[in-house]
């Protein structure tokens, strides 16, 4: 069942590297208190995600951290390693927290997988963006295909700030 507005995140724990390594991310710890925008891709380093997606949310991230938000963070199901190297290679690090949910466990936890095996992808995180507060989801934007970047834009996210 896909998670809806109003309802509390599911504990998770993903990866993230940095110069220092792979360490852990655990949900209670990222959400607790805070105001989270949170977006999700189905994978790094591939065309809609790296070119039309993620761009929007660096492009904004001052915009959308004036409106009160603490953090924003780019989730996938790709391995830490990969989400790291992303992050260099998209000049993120340190504007956007990129997560790694490897296993799709998360994923999988808010029902937003897909499965994408039919282009060789596996199974994947749909494209979605949401507002997170204290845990709990209180905006969500699912596009309706993984090729577009529309409807979970930083663009939508900020207009529903």
């Amino acid at each position: 069942m896909t998670i809806k507005v109003g309802e509390r995140l599911p504990d998770a724990v993903f990866k993230t590297k940095s110069d220092e390594g792979v360490s852990e991310v655990r949900s209670e710890t990222l959400f607790k208190g805070k105001r989270i925008v949170l977006f999700a891709v189905p994978g790094a380093f591939t065309p809609t995600c790296s070119m039309n997606h993620l761009p929007g949310y660096l492009e904004n991230r001052d915009a959308i951290l004036a409106k009160g938000i603490d953090a924003i963070v780019v989730v996938a199901v790709n391995d830490p390693h990969v989400m790291g190297a992303w992050a260099k290679a998209t000049n993120g690090e340190g504007k956007i927290q990129y997560l790694s949910d490897g296993n799709a466990t998360f994923t999988k936890a808010v029902g937003l997988d897909v499965d994408l095996g039919a282009g060789n992808m596996g199974i994947r995180s749909k494209r979605y963006s949401m507002l997170v507060e204290d845990g709990v989801v209180k905006q969500l934007n699912i596009e309706e295909s993984p090729g577009q970047a529309i409807t979970s834009s930083a663009a939508t996210i900020l207009n529903q700030l």
